[in-house]
């Protein structure tokens, strides 16, 4: 078995990605889905950036005490890298590793533009795929992922109880 970034596996994130699929993706949801990531930061005083896009498109921005304008290029870069594949950047990340190959190479993408570290979550819709991107900078990599994890599964949550 190959040692991977944090002991995930391709297979487990491809779970994780589909167990955090959403029903629909709007802006005010979108919104929302910063603002909870934005709660849960300031309440842990965590020195992350966070972003919440649909495709291109940046509807949600905090930049939280700690955090530099050097977490601005790693959210360009991880949104890249979830907008060319549909999938996490910790699923690029680790499924690279289980192969024994350079995710750079393989996918002929640049790393001046792309980075697959932890925390691009993919946004996706029932029925729809890729529909935006949570992205989180700031802290190790698999806490930036395990964070945005956290913040989707608390979207679904608080999702459920309103219905």
């Amino acid at each position: 078995m190959v040692e991977t970034t944090g002991g995930f596996t391709s297979s487990g994130l491809a779970l994780e990605a589909k167990t955090l699929t959403l029903e629909s993706l709007t802006q005010a949801q979108a919104l929302e889905i910063g603002a909870i990531a934005q709660e849960l930061g300031l309440a842990r005083k965590l020195p992350i950036a966070i972003e919440v896009r649909m495709k291109e498109w940046v509807v949600f921005h905090a930049s939280l005490p700690g955090s530099t304008p050097d977490n601005d290029s790693w959210i360009a870069r991880k949104a890249n890298v979830v907008n060319a594949t549909g999938r996490s950047t910790m699923h690029e990340r680790v499924l690279a590793e289980e192969q024994g190959a350079d995710w750079y190479q393989t996918t002929g993408l640049s790393e001046e533009l792309h980075a697959t570290h932890g925390g691009g979550l993919a946004l996706n819709v029932v029925g729809l795929g890729l529909t935006g991107v949570l992205i989180i900078s700031g802290l190790p990599q698999v806490d930036d992922h395990l964070l945005g994890v956290e913040i989707l599964t608390e979207y679904l949550a608080r999702k459920g109880e309103e219905l």
